[in-house]
């Protein structure tokens, strides 16, 4: 199989490379331009970068345009869009430029098609759904509370349909919380990591929320179970499908930097109020994820908070010294 990635250098996109490698798939990976992450890509010889952004996928890659794509790259199979600009704080609010990301993924599905793709799937989120009071599941209605969940919905419907029309098969995914060694510096995880190991006081809400957390590897590896066994039409949550209570997560974070980082951390339960929107239950019910493609978790979290501490605490003496 071959495949095409937009959104390389995430936490998700990282674990897709990292499994096709794996499974000795062929990977072309989109990379922003000016992104400082590019480097961290897999260097091996399956993986080919070619570096665009967002705005220029409607004109091809690398100065040949969408007719010139097959001849210069070769036909691929399958072709995974995570990109998306605006992804955290007010950004995610500002209508103008979420409903670019709908406009851009639509150009994502031409160029998937330009590059011979019989296999479109996209990284959805969490956010369409809005405050729901139980376990999250494809067909759970949707209520998107801000402009990111709603345009991240509309880009499921909008490329179901262009898909649909150009006779390739579209898989929807809603991502809850992945976390890793390649997250977001802005991510709970990340930024409570480095706040942690260096002494600062870590603040949270009380905790109380029942959350999904689910380890970068297992994310990338259900997402290519999806590009092999995914079913055309259907949308998926991708999750653990297991719930704590944040602050049991916190509990396990902090014991792991106290293990390795030999600091007792500094952590603020309840320094944060909750807020007006607050989701208070983020669990994903993968009964059918598992039942189409085979997929279970592999790595707890107690497992997969230790390997992105370790990450952390080393990109951070190396980039000291």
């Amino acid at each position: 199989m071959k495949v095409v990635i937009t959104g390389p250098t995430g936490a998700i996109g990282h674990a897709i490379i990292e499994e096709c490698i794996a499974s000795g798939y062929e990977v072309l990976a989109i990379c922003r331009k000016d992104s400082v992450r590019n480097k961290t890509i897999p260097v091996h010889p399956l993986v080919r970068i070619v570096k665009a952004d967002v705005e220029e996928y409607s004109k091809g890659l690398e100065g040949k345009s969408l007719d010139e794509l097959k001849r210069t790259y070769g036909s691929f199979d399958v072709f995974f869009h995570l990109a998306w600009r605006g992804t955290t704080g007010a950004d995610r609010m500002d209508t103008a430029l979420q409903e670019e990301n709908v406009h851009f993924a639509l150009d994502a599905v031409k160029m998937a098609y330009a590059l011979g793709c019989r296999t479109f799937i996209g990284a959805g989120s969490q956010a369409e759904y809005g405050r729901v009071e139980g376990v999250l599941e494809g067909d759970t209605p949707t209520h998107p509370e801000n402009e990111y969940g709603r345009c991240k919905l509309l880009a499921g419907i909008k490329t179901r349909e262009l898909c649909e029309e150009l006779g390739m098969r579209h898989i929807w995914t809603r991502v809850l919380s992945v976390y890793g060694p390649f997250d977001g510096e802005k991510s709970m995880i990340i930024s409570s990591i480095r706040k942690m190991i260096s002494g600062e006081r870590a603040s949270f809400t009380k905790g109380e929320q029942e959350w999904d957390y689910l380890y970068a590897s297992d994310a990338g590896r259900a997402f290519v179970l999806l590009a092999e066994k995914g079913i055309a039409g259907k949308t998926y949550v991708i999750g653990s499908g297991k719930c704590h209570k944040l602050y049991e997560y916190i509990d396990v974070l902090a014991d792991e930097v106290n293990k390795q980082a030999g600091i007792q951390p500094d952590v603020g339960l309840g320094d944060i109020p909750y807020g007006e929107k607050q989701v208070m239950m983020l669990c994903a019910d993968i009964t059918e994820l598992g039942r189409d493609t085979g997929f279970a978790p592999e790595v707890s979290f107690q497992e997969g908070i230790a390997e992105t501490i370790r990450y952390v605490i080393q990109t951070t003496v190396s980039n000291r010294s």
